[in-house]
């Protein structure tokens, strides 16, 4: 992810996520809480709960995200980076697209 984008707030109905830095800085929101997270971090989101990733450092920021169960009925994703409160939560600077 280069410096500057993110994927913008958004929710997976179906699925649980791990987020595993590589390298680069992380700007992990989960629900309305944010925290840093570095090379060798881990967050956990629930499944169903909103969630954004956002690059907070100058260089690329590589990470794992990995989603289960693979199987599943109904949409993978829905965007709420437009919806309150998540759409206040960041500058729209920030931009990023769900991912």
């Amino acid at each position: 992810m280069p410096p500057g984008t993110g994927h913008a707030f958004h929710r997976h109905p179906a699925m649980e996520e791990l987020i595993y830095v590589i390298s680069g800085r992380a700007e992990q929101w989960v629900d309305t809480i944010s925290r840093s997270l570095g090379p060798g971090d881990v967050a956990h989101i629930p499944r169903d709960v909103v969630h954004g990733t956002y690059n907070a450092g100058l260089e690329p920021l590589v990470f794992l995200a990995i989603l289960s169960p693979a199987l599943f009925e109904g949409p993978p994703l829905v965007d709420v980076s437009h919806d309150e409160p998540w759409a206040s939560l960041r500058p729209a600077a920030a931009g990023g697209t769900a991912d």
